[in-house]
């Protein structure tokens, strides 16, 4: 199981952050952050329910990670394990993760697919989602999987969209031309884009596009 304690900077302070696996114990407080993470008019139906939050424990503790700050928790990041194809890359969000269930972890996979990963809005400029998603690199190495995947999410694209196609605007980001308040957080935990993927999820602010984005295991050839 995943245990780490360190520091971080809240301007010039150090506080202390605890990364580990969540428990049953914090589904209330996890529900919770999605709450803030995802408010109205955002339905809160399709913020974590119990039943979701304990298949994550049960099918696979490892891919179930939080953060405290301070003995506060302040977000999590979930994930399962998939059997890739990267030459068959077209998916959406419900089928590869089961509607965020993960009913269909394959404890044979060679990837880690990336469910969800959420950061409570006060908490934000810690950089405790590069930090989570850096321990789930551990995972990734610990396990000996080929990659660590998910769909990542492309918000600036709509104020773009009548002008140039997902390729030429993830292209643009790449370029430093265009800044995106997600793919550019995953440029710099260090995800690489592999492909677009049209109707990933029902997403107005990406017209339904994302870029999979991976980093690879490099401990695997």
């Amino acid at each position: 199981m995943y245990h780490s304690e360190f520091y971080v900077f809240d301007q010039k302070k150090p506080v202390p952050v605890v990364i580990r696996n969540y428990t049953q114990e914090d589904f209330a407080a996890l529900i919770q952050i999605q709450s803030e993470c995802f408010p109205p008019p955002f339905p809160s139906e399709l913020w974590w329910n119990k039943e979701q939050l304990s298949n994550h424990v049960k099918l696979f503790p490892e891919g179930a990670l939080c953060i405290e700050v301070d003995g506060i928790l302040a977000g999590s990041l979930t994930g399962l394990c998939v059997q890739f194809d990267p030459n068959h890359i077209a998916h959406t969000w419900e089928e590869i993760t089961n509607h965020g269930y993960i009913k269909n972890h394959n404890p044979s996979g060679d990837s880690l697919y990336i469910v969800d990963i959420s950061v409570r809005p006060k908490f934000r400029k810690l950089g405790l989602g590069k930090l989570m998603m850096q321990a789930m690199y551990h995972v990734v190495i610990q396990k000996k999987l080929v990659r660590l995947l998910g769909g990542g999410r492309m918000p600036g694209y709509h104020k773009v969209a009548d002008r140039m196609k997902p390729d030429q605007y993830l292209n643009e980001v790449l370029m430093g031309k265009l800044k995106d308040p997600v793919i550019t957080f995953l440029l710099r935990c260090g995800r690489v884009p592999i492909g677009i993927v049209e109707n990933y999820l029902e997403d107005e602010e990406s017209c339904n596009y994302a870029a999979l984005m991976e980093w690879k295991n490099p401990f695997i050839k």
